[in-house]
């Protein structure tokens, strides 16, 4: 072996153990940096090395931003799901069924936190990690390794110890408290729909197509039981003790527990410990722990005799509503806030609700100076679930929604088929304006470091930033006038907007705050039309026939780049030297589909149905979800859908094979 392979596989074996240290025993022995640059150097080596490649280096955990569509995979043993139990009394019955089917013989009982995040089976052949598959629906999932590979505590290559040369792990993929957070404040900041619960933050983040952009959101992974043909212990405690020892990561707070008082006092303790835990859970699990007694005992049709789960009651308070505040968003999106009376609930002070629209005002019949029922539960956004209509006070009135802008004093439009009412003064409503010039430099925008909420409200407030186009007007100079700026602040904000010009143009085109324009949806855009002029030019029919945009969204885009103030802001970003066309690198871009229409339908062999999406538009066609009088061929798999199929020949639209397909765009 050489000197630099030994090198390479030294750094690899050196950065899984430090990987399991910090992110399975929480126990770092080294510092951030040094981590940082010892894998800045194993990056350096695999990249001058490539015969040395190994897709289980620990520089492989970022995943790739090319899109996988899903493949269902049956599971080799059901994924069943556990009956609840709300009380002791019924974790007792439990208990006592369990004796008498085991004809009264004695049993110990394993105590262990329910997480509440998304169940997952991992699958380990010779040490390695070969397949992760969602429970789906107990019989079959979806096949998620390459998301599921960017989560660092689930170890990829099983560094020691005596496991069978094939067996199964099922466990819990959760987002940490801390992570959530962040992911929705970041949502908030873009004006995106926040997570309820951690618990539905993983589970969209497992089933994101981009793997890089599931590995931004550092998912932590929990392991509750091993399966296989050759286990080294004939009971479920010591499994789980020697799954820790392989470089899993096991709860703490599995314990034995050998009788009902010993129970009792384990749901006592973790009814209260639990809310200091850094992810969140929503019970506890009392599992048989002797394997041959499992046996025994067996299955219903929806779940195992020898487990049962434990529900903690969701947390409530009932406070005083002292006001209903109303906010303007970014898209002049009103939405009522109920200011509270202080009231702990899980760990934390709430004093402010979101009550989201003036519908769910008029559902809870709220009224002024109500007693409110506030929850939090598993989630960790406070929520109005009810009212104390008994405690009402006599007299008072319902809550009345505002009719005008409570900034600006512009009549309230409401939005056609939704809940939502908007202040229509988008070029002359405070919070609008200071919202898009905050949203344009931010991180996943043009990041534009040292413009935060305060800074773009400066800006503003001094006359130097009306618009998100006059921050390229900006100078040294000009920053030095703020108050309390000094010249390091300054520079780091040129530099940033110098920087923002290299900033590709789907992001240019998330970053101009069209409505109902996410991050995913700009790229769509701004790959199916390549340019800004082609976009500006394009109208809601054409708009509606890229993939995945709708007649809302078309609308939207439409509406942006008909108001002249857009069109001279977009002008002036242009002669700036932003960049408003796809690069011919992101794209590689022919023109053997162009003026194309094609609709894809059923399942293929080659490629994912995603992957010839992305193929179609590559080669300058676009794609449609519809079959009309326009397309022009429908790209056909097996088991594609029969009304496509007979619509297809209704109209005569030519109908290839993926065969077909793939010879016309390699000619």
């Amino acid at each position: 072996m050489d000197e630099i392979k030994q090198q390479i596989e030294a750094l690899r074996k050196e950065l899984n153990e430090h990987n399991y240290k910090y992110y399975v025993l929480n126990m770092p022995t080294i510092s951030d940096k040094e981590f940082d640059d010892k894998m800045a150097l194993l990056q350096k080596l695999e990249n001058e090395n490539p015969q040395y490649f190994d897709p289980y280096s620990p520089t492989q955990r970022v995943g790739s931003d090319i899109n996988k569509s899903f493949k269902q995979v049956v599971h080799e043993r059901p994924m069943m799901s556990l009956a609840n139990t709300y009380s002791i009394e019924e974790v007792e019955e439990f208990l006592s069924r369990v004796k008498n089917g085991l004809n009264g013989e004695n049993c110990q009982i394993v105590g262990e936190m329910k997480f509440d995040g998304t169940s997952i089976s991992l699958t380990y052949e010779h040490g390695v990690l070969v397949r992760a598959v969602t429970r789906g629906d107990g019989i079959q999932g979806d096949d998620v390794t390459e998301n599921v590979k960017t989560i660092k505590s689930i170890p990829l290559r099983l560094q020691q110890g005596n496991y069978p040369d094939k067996f199964e792990v099922r466990g819990e993929i959760l987002m940490p408290w801390k992570s959530f957070e962040a992911l929705n404040q970041e949502r908030a900041y873009n004006e995106e729909p926040l997570f309820a619960n951690p618990r539905n933050a993983a589970s969209g983040t497992l089933k994101l197509q981009n793997s890089a952009e599931v590995a931004k959101r550092k998912l932590d992974a929990y392991i509750y039981y091993l399966l296989g043909d050759n286990l080294p212990f004939d009971n479920h405690f010591d499994n789980m003790n020697a799954v820790k020892g392989w470089g899993f990561k096991v709860s703490e707070a599995m314990k034995l527990l050998n009788s009902i008082d010993e129970v009792t006092e384990y749901i006592k303790y973790w009814d209260t410990e639990r809310k200091h835990l850094p992810v969140a859970t929503d019970g506890l699990v009392f599992k048989v722990n002797s394997l041959r007694q499992q046996l025994n005992l067996g299955y219903t049709s929806k779940s195992p005799r020898w487990a049962i789960a434990y529900k903690f009651q969701a947390e409530r308070a009932c406070t005083k509503l002292q006001s209903v505040s109303f906010e303007v968003g970014r898209t002049g999106v009103i939405t009522p806030v109920a200011n509270l009376d202080p009231v702990l609930l899980s760990g934390t002070i709430v004093k402010r609700a979101s009550l989201h629209n003036e519908d769910i005002i008029r559902n809870l019949d709220i009224h002024d100076g109500d007693m409110l029922y506030v929850e939090k539960g598993g989630e960790i956004i406070p929520k109005i679930v009810g009212v104390n209509i008994d405690a009402r006070m006599p007299g008072s009135q319902p809550v009345k929604f505002t009719t005008c802008c409570p900034v600006c004093g512009s009549k309230l439009q409401r939005v056609e088929g939704e809940a939502a009412w908007v202040c229509p003064n988008k070029y002359g409503c405070y919070p609008q304006i200071t919202g898009k010039i905050e949203h344009f430099v931010g991180r996943h925008m043009m990041d534009i470091d040292g413009i935060g909420e305060e800074v773009a409200e400066q800006l503003y407030n001094a006359g130097l930033v009306k618009n998100i186009a006059d921050i390229y007007d900006l100078t040294i100079e000009k920053l030095l006038t703020l108050d309390r700026f000094g010249l390091k602040s300054a520079q780091r904000i040129m530099k940033g907007i110098h920087d923002s010009l290299n900033v590709p143009f789907e992001r240019v085109i998330f970053a101009l705050s069209i409505p109902y324009v996410g991050e995913t949806v700009a790229k769509k855009l701004a790959f199916a039309a390549g340019d800004i002029d082609t976009l500006m030019g394009m109208d809601t029919e054409a708009l509606s026939a890229i993939d995945e945009i709708g007649n809302k969204i078309a609308g939207s885009v439409t509406d942006y780049f008909s108001v002249p103030e857009n069109k001279d802001i977009i002008n002036r970003l242009k002669n700036a030297g932003l960049q408003m066309a796809v690069s011919e690198d992101s794209t590689k871009t022919s023109d053997k589909l162009a003026g194309l229409t094609i609709v894809i339908s059923g399942v293929f062999s080659k490629h994912s149905r995603d992957e010839y999406k992305k193929l179609i538009e590559m080669n300058g066609g676009k794609n449609s979800g519809s079959i009309s009088a326009k397309t022009s061929y429908l790209l056909a798999g097996e088991n594609m859908g029969p009304a496509k199929l007979e619509k297809a020949t209704k109209l005569g639209i030519k109908i290839i094979d993926e065969v077909q397909f793939l010879s016309m765009i390699e000619q």
